[in-house]
């Protein structure tokens, strides 16, 4: 195993990682709402690309703001915790490690092999689609468009490349079908399925294809079976109903992360 390559890929992770909660702040709003640009104490965020790209809380406001909760009540408004006092509104410690460990186990399984770099290209954008999603349950097309492109094009390249260990036809074959069968899962329950799955669905489809069906069908049932588990624990435990609503995607992120690690190890 090449110790190098961990450590690249280990700090390629925790580096985007440390991107993802300020983009994860801007892109938690309620559908129709437009993308903050501004932290919760009301100072412009500024940096890289428009004020994307930067520290997870603002320059002015330091390591803490003055009262308001990290993302605010249900009608966008700040929220003041029991007690006041600040609080963090973007915590920085969760999305660079779980972005971390991520490419680290990426890297373990697939090796120096071409696809690698998409993968690691990927993973913080379904880390930062994983967190939108669980604070909002939404899955911003400003993300999911662009990753399935990136997921097609990203392999598409890597099947150039000698050394590869997939298949790019059987990829666009995946993303083609889990993305209908999540299309067609919506067009029955649309309460139950939101439409950003079924866009999500299309890159881990590509993904998963990659490898093959027998992966494609382990990630895809990998998925269900996580959010299933997930949602029958909040029931047993009383902090959700059976007809309780709850973010799907990083579940899905998961079991696709499940199953490229799997096939990734087996090709």
């Amino acid at each position: 195993m090449d110790i190098a390559l961990l450590a690249v890929a280990a700090v390629w992770g925790g580096a985007t990682g440390l991107l993802v909660p300020r983009a994860a702040y801007r892109f938690a709003v309620e559908p129709e709402e437009p993308w903050r640009t501004a932290c919760p104490a009301g100072h412009v965020l500024t940096g890289p690309f428009g004020g994307w790209f930067g520290p997870a809380r603002c320059a002015a406001c330091g390591p803490r703001v003055p009262a308001p909760v990290p993302y605010g009540g249900e009608d966008g408004t700040p929220a003041t915790p029991p007690g006041g006092g600040g609080v963090p509104y973007a915590p920085r410690a969760l999305a660079p490690l779980v972005t971390a460990l991520a490419c680290l186990a990426l890297a373990a399984a697939t090796g120096a092999r071409p696809e690698l770099a998409g993968w690691l290209l990927l993973a913080p954008v379904a880390v930062l689609l994983a967190t939108v999603d669980r604070r909002v349950h939404r899955l911003p097309d400003p993300l999911t468009l662009p990753l399935a492109a990136g997921a097609v094009l990203l392999l598409g390249g890597a099947a150039l490349l000698p050394g590869h260990a997939g298949s790019w036809t059987s990829g666009l074959l995946g993303g083609a079908a889990l993305g209908g069968f999540y299309l067609l899962l919506f067009l029955i329950n649309p309460n139950g399925m939101g439409f950003g799955d079924v866009k999500l669905a299309l890159t881990l489809g590509v993904a998963l294809g990659w490898y093959g069906w027998a992966v494609l069908l382990l990630g895809g049932f990998a998925g269900f079976l996580f959010g299933a588990v997930y949602g029958l624990g909040l029931v047993v435990l009383r902090r959700a109903g059976r007809k309780t609503g709850i973010p799907f995607g990083p579940f899905m992120i998961a079991g696709a992360l499940t199953g490229v690690l799997l096939g990734a190890l087996a090709a």
